[in-house]
């Protein structure tokens, strides 16, 4: 698999998931349902603490900002990510230790067209990446990602299963010498998978798996990341939520953190 193309790579996964999807659907407990894209905005203010091996610890602190677009017959959705970091480690200088940079800032755009496959049932979309900080890298890549929901009168305790794969493509490093940059990272070539579960606890509380972090394969080497990832949410109210989860490695032959911690309260208005 280390050298597999990758537009070898990108059809197989094409051809395979709507065979999924349709043996999924022929199980008939779940139906292939169109994509829930509200015209409510929100705004998250998320935090994170991981720890990334040999006593590296990181915290960033993150605001979300998701926002509706109608464009005629394509309806879809916008999300802006920009966050700042702070690095700890016992091998770090003491006076480099803690401080606050500036993080990626990531500006992700989806949606459907009404008139446009409509039995596909998937939105469509794209992520770009704007490197800030000490380092970074402008990325781009495609997203498509489908929603399965019980169908009536199933008895599951999922709520929903919501496939995405996204490919992130790496084209130029914000500092490009190493001399001035030891830490530089290795241009992406990484193809993120989200196998999304969500699991309805009460009405008001649902736990999800994979939302916020997912599989990533370094198609450049053939490389895993694997973790097992959780996320407790509970609606306060009509406009608020709050939700605690963490995520632990399972395979990381392509190393991504061992464990990490994350919280979020979201408000929609």
């Amino acid at each position: 698999m280390r050298h597999i193309p990758l537009s070898l790579l990108l059809f197989g996964l094409y051809c395979s998931i709507p065979t999924f999807a349709n043996d999924f659907d022929s199980q008939r407990r779940f139906i292939k349902s169109p994509q829930e894209l509200s015209d409510i905005k929100v705004i998250e203010f998320w935090g994170y603490e991981s720890n990334k091996g040999n006593d590296s610890f990181s915290n960033t602190y993150k605001l979300r900002y998701y926002n509706p677009l109608d464009i005629g017959s394509w309806q879809g959705r916008l999300r802006l990510d920009t966050s700042v970091i702070s690095t700890n480690s016992n091998n770090t200088q003491a006076n480099n230790s803690g401080q606050f940079s500036a993080g990626n800032t990531m500006l992700t755009v989806w949606g459907q067209d009404k008139d446009y496959l409509p039995n596909l049932n998937a939105t469509m979309g794209a992520r770009v990446v704007l490197p800030f900080g000490n380092n970074g890298q402008w990325a781009v890549g495609p997203q498509i990602r489908w929603l399965f929901k019980p169908n009536e009168g199933g008895k599951t305790l999922i709520s929903d299963f919501s496939p995405l794969l996204r490919y992130m493509y790496g084209f130029n490093t914000k500092n490009n010498s190493l001399e001035v940059n030891p830490n530089q990272p290795v241009l992406q070539r990484n193809l993120q998978i989200y196998p999304t579960i969500g699991v309805e606890i009460t009405p008001s509380i649902h736990i999800r798996f994979w939302d916020e972090n997912g599989i990533i394969l370094n198609t450049a080497g053939g490389s895993w990341f694997v973790p097992i990832d959780a996320m407790v949410t509970h609606r306060l109210s009509k406009d608020f939520l709050f939700a605690v989860g963490a995520s632990k490695q399972l395979i990381d032959t392509y190393s991504q953190y061992n464990w990490s911690v994350y919280g979020k309260i979201s408000y929609s208005f």
